[in-house]
Order: C-alpha cells, then structure tokens, then sequence
C-alpha cells in the first residue's frame, strides 16, 4: 500500500479512464474484426444506381433500375413478336386451312344438294308424264283432262327436295358459325389447327373475337373482287394479308 500518491490515498488498482458521462470507453474488437462504433476501414461506397462491387453487370436487353437504359420492345405484328413466334403463314397453308374447313361443314351439305336435285328432276319427269297422259284423253272428258292436270301439279312441287335443300343450306349456315366462333376464341378453325396457322389481331397478338371474326368473313367477299385478287394478295404482300385483313387489321401467323 502506497500513501505517496495523492490521487489514490487508499492505494486501489488503477482503473481505465472513463468515457464522457460515466461511460465505460468501448472495448477495441479482437483479431482485427470492426466493431460497433468503431470507423470501419474500406472503400468508400458506391452512389446510388451502380453496380456494387462484386455484383454481376447487367444483361444486355434486360430491363435494369437505377439509371441504366432500356432496350425499347418492337411492336406487336413482327416476326418473333408474342403471339408470332415463328412470322407469317404461307399462302398454300392459308389456302389448304381453307379447303379443309370448308370440306368439314359442306360435305354433308353436298350430299344433301345432290339427293334435292335428284328429286327435284324425278318430279319434273314424273310431271312430264302426267301431262302428255292429260293429250291422251278423249276429247270431251273433262275429268280425265282435269285429274290428269293435278297430277302433274302435284309431281311438279317436289316438297321433299326442298326440305332437303333448306336442311343443307341450314348445316352450311350453322357451320360457318361455329367456324367464326373457333376462331374468334382461339384464333384457329379445324383447318388452321391441323395446318398449325392461327388469326390473331396485329396490334395486340391476341384472338379477333366473334365480332371482328364476324366481320372479316363479311369482307371475304371483297377478296372475289377484280377476278379474285384479293385472294391471291397474300402471295407478295409484305405481312400476307387478303383485302379482308386489311380492313379488320389482322395477320395469319405460324403457330407452331
């Protein structure tokens, strides 16, 4: 025990100095290790926007934040495009697409037309024959003029043929429809399915929808304009598109 140092008259172990207010001075970290309230030593960080260091650059064409520039997006209706992936359909696959529908609704229709008309001309025969019957009367026999008069009436009203007929024409009629509402969904009709092509709106690469599909049949009938050329367009227009394309802005893509 020392009692020559005024500072400590009872002669305790010195004790580190305090902080400011009676707080303990923070004990330096160990091996080396930044502690907390301690300057750490190091580069300086990197504003805001940068790649830090370490971190991978950026993508080429990969949308980025923090001031790098976009790749601006083409528009719909390009080759490669959604909706597009593969450009545009050729005119022949357009044109099988075409036959191919048309065989689905209107073979059945074709059979019917065939058995109308031959009803239709087995009446006019047998109306024929009612007639030159109705020559062959005595003269004077009005009842056999006259009975032979309705018969031929009768066979030349071939009523069966006509139901024939308008049930053909009516499968025609409900076929087209189911036609326009397939591809106004999906974009596809049976044909275009099985040849891998698809309608699609240009502006959107979406389907058209029963309305424009609607409408775009309806302008078919321009395309039988000038001997047809609105048909045969496609074969050196830049996007392969008929007159009725260009009017309701649609495009025949690949879809496969």
């Amino acid at each position: 025990m020392s009692f020559g140092d005024p500072n400590n008259p009872y002669g305790q172990p010195p004790q580190a100095p305090q902080g400011p207010y009676g707080q303990q001075p923070p004990v330096p970290p160990q091996g080396g290790a930044p502690g907390y309230g301690y300057p750490q030593q190091g580069a300086p960080q990197q504003p805001y926007g940068y790649p830090q260091q370490g971190q991978v650059p950026p993508q080429q064409g990969a949308p980025q934040y923090g001031g790098y520039p976009q790749q601006p997006q083409a528009p719909y209706g390009q080759p490669g495009m959604p909706g597009m992936p593969m450009g545009y359909a050729s005119w022949g696959a357009r044109l099988g697409a075409f036959l191919i529908d048309g065989l689905i609704i209107g073979a059945l229709p074709i059979i019917l037309y065939i058995i109308g008309f031959v009803m239709a001309a087995s009446s006019a025969s047998s109306a024929s024959s009612a007639s030159s019957a109705a020559s062959s009367c005595p003269p004077g026999d009005y009842n056999c003029v006259s009975n032979a008069y309705h018969s031929a009436a009768s066979a030349g009203t071939p009523v069966g043929a006509m139901v024939v007929m308008v049930i053909a024409w009516l499968i025609i009629v409900g076929g087209s429809f189911f036609l326009m509402a397939k591809e106004g969904s999906t974009g596809q009709t049976p044909g275009k399915k099985m040849l891998g092509i698809k309608v699609i709106k240009e502006t959107t690469g979406q389907p058209l929808g029963f309305g424009m599909t609607f409408l775009r049949y309806i302008c078919r009938y321009l395309n039988g304009l000038l001997c047809g050329i609105g048909w045969l367009w496609p074969l050196w227009d830049e996007k392969s598109q008929t007159f009725a394309d260009k009017l309701v802005g649609s495009v025949v893509v690949r879809a496969q």
